[in-house]
């Protein structure tokens, strides 16, 4: 797991922590693991943090999408590692303002696809952008956007952890962020996408599936934050460790099920049509979650 550390000035950094189950007797290395480069890479002056980590056959090689910032702003850089020792970066993939990215484990069509969340004149909303070489990026579409109004996903969305594939199409998790009097508060939702045509989106979740409810979820240097960046599945193919930041403070993680999130989806989900009514929302929430 790739872990954003801030020190005290403010910056962050990545650094690892290995761990035989995935639950306990975390290993963090001493030193970070992946370190802000300026004088290399000038848009990492102030930081690097986010990264979604996506394994590429292909390549055999880790896709590290992550958070380059700087005085222009958050812009999506790329690195490519073997061991999570030594890394190739590739800098500034989509340049400011621009995060929340992750890329597709295999290609698309013969391209490589990358979602990610700019925020242009349009609003905060997920596109897809693909690439002959993981450099040159082009065909831009938005895929998925924050709706208007009330809804608990009206002011900005964006990617969670790296789309999921499943016989349905690709099942993605993404955060919401809504404004109230005391601040913002970010959920999870669920989208499903063609998995031959991933800027098609299939299923839109009506409702939010995994909030803050947790006195570490609720509490912290942000209140009232889940933020996934990661999972893993087990060998069943269906059990999902959902790793995600608390208010900013910690990282936690929770188990679920692929089937189960699925058929959430198909009794949760809604037309595009903003005028409709979201579905009251039935049972408990569909993780375990656990510090």
């Amino acid at each position: 797991m790739l872990c954003r550390v801030e020190d005290r000035r403010g910056l962050s950094h990545l650094c690892a922590a290995r761990s035989a189950n995935g639950v306990d007797g975390w290993r963090i290395d001493p030193q970070p693991t992946l370190a802000p480069n300026p004088q290399e890479y000038p848009e990492e002056i102030w930081g690097i943090e986010d990264p979604r980590i996506t394994y590429v056959p292909e390549l055999q090689q880790y896709a590290i999408a992550y958070t380059s910032f700087a005085r222009g702003g958050p812009g999506v850089s790329l690195a490519l590692t073997r061991d999570f020792k030594s890394f190739e970066r590739y800098g500034v993939i989509m340049p400011p303002e621009d995060k929340d990215a992750a890329l597709l484990p295999r290609r698309i069509g013969g391209f490589w696809a990358l979602i990610h969340r700019p925020v242009t004149t349009m609003g905060a909303h997920m596109w897809i952008s693909y690439s002959p070489d993981l450099h040159n990026w082009g065909n831009h579409k938005v895929i998925l956007q924050a709706r208007r109004g009330g809804w608990w996903d009206a002011n900005k969305i964006g990617l969670c952890s790296p789309p999921i594939e499943t016989a349905k199409g690709w099942l993605v998790l993404y955060h919401g962020v809504r404004h109230t009097a005391s601040g913002s508060i970010y959920r999870l939702g669920l989208a499903l996408f063609d998995i031959d045509r991933p800027d098609i989106c299939l299923q839109r979740g009506d409702s939010w599936m995994f909030g803050p409810e947790a006195d570490y979820e609720r509490t912290g240097d942000v209140r009232d934050v889940v933020f996934p960046c990661g999972q893993t599945i087990a060998p069943d193919g269906d059990t999902i460790q959902l790793y995600y930041g608390a208010a900013d403070s910690c990282m936690a993680m929770a188990t679920g099920s692929i089937r189960a999130l699925l058929s959430w989806l198909d009794a949760h989900s809604t037309t595009e049509d903003e005028s409709v009514e979201p579905a009251a929302p039935e049972g408990d929430q569909q993780w375990i979650a656990q510090v």
